[in-house]
């Protein structure tokens, strides 16, 4: 059993349909947002068993798709239920945009009956090779600037990329926020403060790579600190937002508590600098999860902060050891003194200075052990 999960229209179901399509007279596909899907699920596994005949003879093992099954309270006993008693009569793919809160204790575990693979918007990697390499880091190759410029205003998000229509840009972001905000959030929680959540939303994405002080974000929208808390969590949980924790590991006087923010649309954030760190948080976020849901080992992401103010922007963790470090730059190419210090202190592979305004150079930027400063259109090509 599959579960694909990640932002609204990050292409999920088009993936869906596309392994459905393989197998077209064979295979099925139930949407919890419509009403007769819905009213059939409801009834539960063997209603689902008799309405697709698994008692019958068959050349293929047919294929199905639950799309946004979570909105179900529960789903994951659904799931659990159907999964157990007929995995050998069907091939399961599971969609959601929402995060799947799969680690729950109790009996509706799914531990072991699946493989989760998360599904981020577009990246320079992805519009270069649509199927990802079979190597941790890939060869550098030069994108077309117009679609790295693309990618860069409109964001990774299918249609707004795809279209590079300002006006339709304009238009989709309202809609996403509306649904976003009116719909999936009413569909998973009972928050009724709407707007005060949708005002923190705002002031997120004004704050994008700062970190989090979650008593200034109270006062301004007026709520607890522990509820500011309880709506971040929620909106990482419909992908609006990510937090990125500091790592503390072998850092004398390092920042323990509090997290960077980063919004999973970075064409949302309108500073310049701002932006840049996010746009490469987002290919940093999206490499660690895939080289983690492809088997290659458990990676993670990092920000390094001292006490003395010492930073530097990303630090890639790979089975817990520091691997590579990253700080980001508009267009500086004067080398961080911090990421000198940090690479020396943690013993780190790789130490990138990856600068957004700079020209693509035909050179492997993994091939490097010293700090770097590297261009982020041949660095990001590399990854996936």
């Amino acid at each position: 059993m599959l579960l694909l999960a990640g932002p609204r229209q990050s292409g999920k179901t088009t993936i869906a349909q596309i392994w459905l399509s393989e197998l077209a007279n064979n295979s099925h596909y139930f949407n919890w947002d419509n009403q007769d899907d819905r009213t059939l699920l409801l009834q539960g596994p063997a209603a689902i068993a008799n309405t697709l005949h698994f008692d019958q003879l068959r050349t293929e093992i047919p294929r199905i798709v639950f799309d946004e099954i979570h909105k179900y309270s529960h789903w994951k006993t659904f799931i659990k239920g159907f999964y157990d008693t007929y995995k050998s009569h069907c091939q399961i793919l599971i969609t959601g945009s929402a995060q799947l809160n799969i680690y729950q204790r109790g009996g509706d575990s799914l531990m072991g009956r699946y493989f989760m693979y998360r599904i981020h918007p577009f990246s320079v990697a992805e519009c270069i090779r649509t199927i990802p390499s079979e190597d941790l880091i890939s060869s550098p190759v030069k994108l077309d600037q117009n679609q790295f410029d693309a990618l860069w205003q409109f964001g990774g998000f299918p249609e707004p990329m795809i279209k590079q229509n300002q006006r339709f840009y304009n238009r989709w972001q309202q809609l996403r926020k509306q649904q976003l905000f009116r719909e999936d959030i009413r569909d998973l929680t009972r928050i009724q403060e709407i707007k005060q959540l949708e005002l923190l939303g705002t002031i997120l994405e004004n704050q994008a790579g700062q970190l989090i002080t979650y008593n200034n974000l109270a006062m301004k929208t007026r709520v607890s600190s522990d509820t500011i808390r309880r709506w971040i969590n929620i909106l990482e949980e419909v992908y609006f937002c990510f937090r990125i924790q500091p790592w503390t590991q072998n850092i004398s006087r390092s920042l323990l508590k509090e997290p960077k923010i980063y919004m999973w649309d970075w064409s949302v954030v309108a500073d310049p600098g701002q932006r840049a760190e996010n746009f490469i948080a987002s290919h940093l976020l999206k490499a660690v999860h895939l080289w983690t849901d492809m088997g290659f080992g458990e990676f993670g992401l990092y920000f390094i902060r001292d006490k003395e103010q010492r930073e530097v922007d990303f630090l890639v963790t790979k089975n817990n050891t520091p691997w590579f470090l990253v700080e980001v730059k508009k267009n500086d190419r004067h080398l961080s003194p911090a990421l000198i210090r940090f690479h020396e202190k943690l013993q780190t592979n790789h130490a990138f200075q990856v600068v957004l305004d700079m020209e693509y150079v035909d050179a492997d930027c993994f091939e490097h052990t010293e700090p770097l400063v590297v261009p982020a259109i041949t660095f990001l090509s590399q990854l996936l």
